[in-house]
């Protein structure tokens, strides 16, 4: 991911803060020699301990054609890609230029968390695992906990491994035209408001962010 000096994170906060509020991505692995990587999209809990980076958990189905992949190469990269709109070309035309001059252009946020992966299969600790991710996607509740030998859900523990994700390094970049000469980061500010879709708020409450520094 290309990340230039105007779109990069002002500061470890930021990305922490926008990811505090993202469970869901796609995890790449490398390929085994002759393949192509894979990429397997899932939900997952951050959490920003422990190490210099933190860690994110989720599990999968034993089924799932990744393991032998994962297992030759644990280092996986977590991406997260959000608040992203396309930016029409007139939007974007230079002050002193034609409208139809104007480059297209895509603003997003995007977090990639770079892991080594720790495959978890005792049967406790995958049951302490799946009970983070309960905890952080149903607060209120409401469901039994996964324990060994107990129902309902020790029975299901033998069907999924669980994935430790140990974060390495982070790579965050926020998208949103801040090279650009104020006019046209107003004109752009502007279009977002009269458009109103459904990323449009999003995008134009991170240009406004980022513009107040």
């Amino acid at each position: 991911m290309l990340i230039h000096p105007w779109d990069a994170a002002h500061d470890e906060d930021e990305w922490r803060d926008w990811l505090s509020r993202h469970d869901f991505g796609q995890l790449a692995v490398n390929g085994l020699p002759g393949t192509p990587p894979w990429v397997q999209p899932l939900h997952f809990r951050y959490d920003a301990e422990p190490g210099p980076y933190g860690e994110a958990v989720t599990h999968l189905a034993r089924p799932n054609p990744l393991w032998d992949a994962l297992e030759a190469d644990p280092r996986v990269v977590l991406s997260v890609v959000d608040d992203y709109v396309f930016v029409p070309g007139p939007w974007a035309a230079p002050v002193d230029g034609p409208p139809e001059h104007g480059t297209p252009t895509s603003f997003y946020a995007a977090v990639q968390l770079h892991c080594t992966a720790h495959v978890v299969d005792d049967p406790a600790e995958k049951a302490v695992l799946l009970n983070r991710q309960v905890d952080h996607f149903q607060p209120e509740g409401g469901s039994a906990r996964a324990a060994v030998g107990e129902a309902p859900f020790g029975r299901l523990l033998s069907g999924i491994r669980g994935l430790r994700l140990e974060v390495t390094d982070v790579r965050a970049k926020f998208k949103y035209a801040l090279h650009k000469p104020e006019p046209v980061q107003d004109r752009i500010a502007a279009g977002l408001a009269a458009r109103g879709g459904p990323q449009d708020r999003e995008a134009a409450i991170h240009q406004r962010r980022r513009r107040a520094g």
